[in-house]
């Protein structure tokens, strides 16, 4: 059963910057349809966490909007995980993201301040010292058992600093780790 996602959602006060209306949703209204079995729309949990909308003034309220695509997302990885486990692929999926949390643990174990390349000291990246801090979390999690939410991962931010990491490299970090999270809930 899908999640049900309003196609109208509050927008910001006048002036501020939101979500550009209409990229909203027709984002929707297609997700809508591939959850209702329109496969040729090529939407899947991996791609809706890569989703990003333009900016506007006087558009969709961010957080309404981030909040029902983090639900979107869980509804579509659950039927996702449904179908592999009803076609006897539950195996090839746990193995995949055994994988995953397997790759995600050797990064984690880099000496911090080392886990993930630097930018040029001309260019900002994410701070390390905030990224370490998660990171940290994330080790404890996959090695420890220790409690991590989903949503611990998703509301993570990192301050910008010249010379810090590459951000590229942890964003694909963090979605693995919500591939992984996912997967085995």
């Amino acid at each position: 059963m899908m999640v049900a996602v309003s196609s109208t959602f509050p927008t910001v006060p006048q002036g501020k910057r939101g979500y550009v209306v209409d990229e909203v949703d027709a984002f929707l209204t297609e997700a809508r349809k591939a959850y209702a079995g329109d496969a040729s729309l090529g939407i899947d949990s991996a791609r809706i966490r890569r989703t990003a909308f333009g900016l506007t003034k006087n558009g969709y309220s961010t957080a309404h909007v981030d909040a029902a695509l983090e639900r979107l997302e869980d509804a579509f990885a659950s039927r996702e995980r449904e179908r592999a486990v009803s076609s006897g692929a539950e195996s090839t999926w746990f193995s995949s993201a055994r994988s995953g949390a397997e790759d995600i643990v050797a990064r984690l174990e880099r000496p911090q301040g080392h886990r993930f390349d630097r930018v040029g000291i001309l260019t900002s990246g994410y701070h390390p010292r905030d990224v370490d801090r998660l990171t940290r979390r994330l080790h404890g999690y996959f090695t420890d058992g220790r409690p991590l939410s989903i949503d611990d991962v998703r509301a993570s931010v990192f301050r910008a600093k010249r010379g810090g990491y590459r951000e590229s490299q942890v964003d694909l970090l963090l979605d693995t780790v919500v591939d992984v999270m996912l997967a085995v809930r």
